[in-house]
């Protein structure tokens, strides 16, 4: 039996564990690649419900700030009104 001979009758044997491994491998980079496609869907999902609770958020702090400055105008007014009672009867 000649070198080349032994090579090609073990080749068989070599090929089917590398054939398995690489087999393996591609199912492991398989789920690894469904595992990473689940969870960007999963993020997708998230920051849209995250985007729609701060947008929320922004209407309710304008809806507040609104308030709060109708709030001051009154309290502005209340207190130009006072002085200008205080005013009229110190002039008095």
């Amino acid at each position: 039996m000649t070198s080349s001979d032994t090579q090609l009758a073990l080749q068989p044997d070599i090929e089917s564990p590398l054939s398995s491994l690489l087999y393996d491998l591609s199912q492991q980079v398989q789920e690894g690649m469904e595992n990473m496609l689940k969870m960007t869907t999963e993020i997708d999902q998230n920051s849209a419900g995250i985007m729609e609770e701060i947008e929320r958020c922004k209407d309710t702090a304008s809806e507040r700030k609104k308030a709060l400055e109708e709030e001051k105008d009154r309290f502005q007014k209340a207190a130009y009104a006072v002085l200008d009672l205080l005013n009229n009867r110190i002039d008095l």
